[in-house]
């Protein structure tokens, strides 16, 4: 079954993380399996929010999730990174700037 076409003024029937924005997330990703950190992922698209979770060992709650939520874009930033317990560890409307907080824990557990 195939999706209506985009009409202007229409939103999307969900949310989903472009090509390019994938590409950038599953750098960091197997950048962190690479080292041993990470094990598992997840991928929701939903209405109003695209989820990648990230996991320790599968079956477990995620470590951090990494969402899009185009309604944000012209507010807080389409993009969060959220730890474990829910807490915001970075916000903005660049994917980069935002995986960064990711990046700098690498950079420790390599260490």
């Amino acid at each position: 079954m195939n999706a209506p076409l985009p009409f202007p003024g229409r939103a999307p029937a969900q949310v989903a993380f472009h090509r390019t924005e994938l590409n950038q997330i599953l750098s960091l990703y197997g950048r962190f399996v690479a080292a041993g950190e990470w094990r598992d992922y997840g991928i929701s698209h939903l209405k109003d929010v695209a989820v990648f979770s990230v996991f320790r060992r599968t079956a477990e709650h995620p470590v951090y999730r990494i969402e899009k939520r185009p309604a944000l874009r012209l507010k807080q930033g389409q993009y969060v990174v959220l730890g474990m317990e829910g807490q915001i560890l970075k916000r903005g409307n660049d994917l980069r700037q935002v995986l960064r907080v990711l990046e700098r824990k690498l950079i420790r557990s390599v260490d």
